[in-house]
């Protein structure tokens, strides 16, 4: 197998969102294609409102990412995007999602939260690779809101910065996911690319 490149991708949400399960399929997309992949969950957990953060490590043996070392950065929430902004390296790229699941902090009023421009602002200093989109409107668009999350998968595969395209997630859904799901999915796949390209 030759050398790849490694590729260091950080996953930010909240719990409830299925970042987890965005990460696993991830990582099954990459093993499909014959690369090495480590992937871990950071910090979080599956409570729902909870900061959840994980890993996907593309040719890389340790499965840790260390401040300004991340190649990309998925942030499913927004406010979440620019909390992980620091792991992200300069010129790296940003697929973030425009819409909001507040954190309890913000809810009960202890916390300001920023607008997308403010979010936006601060991924400028870091990258001129960034997308953004509305991935649970994609979701609920496709047929379920958790489908957001491969809305942005299917984005970061057709950004060009992984070693393999869409038709790489297209078959790892169809491999991986359970029948009564997959049509959802690959619905939201295509939207997701649909949406980077518009």
């Amino acid at each position: 197998m030759a050398d790849t490149k490694k590729i260091r991708i950080f996953m930010t949400g909240v719990g409830g969102q299925g970042t987890l399960t965005a990460t696993t399929l991830l990582a099954k997309t990459v093993l499909s294609q014959g690369l090495t992949v480590t992937s871990g969950e950071i910090h979080g957990m599956a409570q729902r409102g909870g900061v959840v953060e994980s890993t996907v490590l593309i040719g890389c043996k340790s499965p840790k990412i260390g401040l300004g070392e991340a190649d990309i950065l998925l942030g499913f929430e927004p406010m979440e995007t620019m909390r992980a902004l620091p792991y992200l390296r300069q010129g790296g790229l940003v697929v973030s999602s425009t819409e909001y699941m507040p954190p309890l902090s913000v809810a009960m009023g202890k916390q300001d939260c920023p607008t997308i421009d403010d979010i936006k602002k601060a991924v400028s200093t870091c990258t001129s690779k960034a997308y953004f989109m509305a991935n649970q409107s994609i979701g609920l668009e496709a047929g379920a809101v958790q489908a957001g999350n491969v809305a942005m998968l299917g984005a970061l595969c057709a950004a060009g910065e992984l070693p393999f395209g869409p038709e790489a997630l297209e078959a790892a859904i169809k491999a991986n996911m359970p029948a009564k799901i997959q049509a959802v999915n690959l619905k939201a796949l295509e939207l997701g690319v649909k949406a980077l390209n518009s």
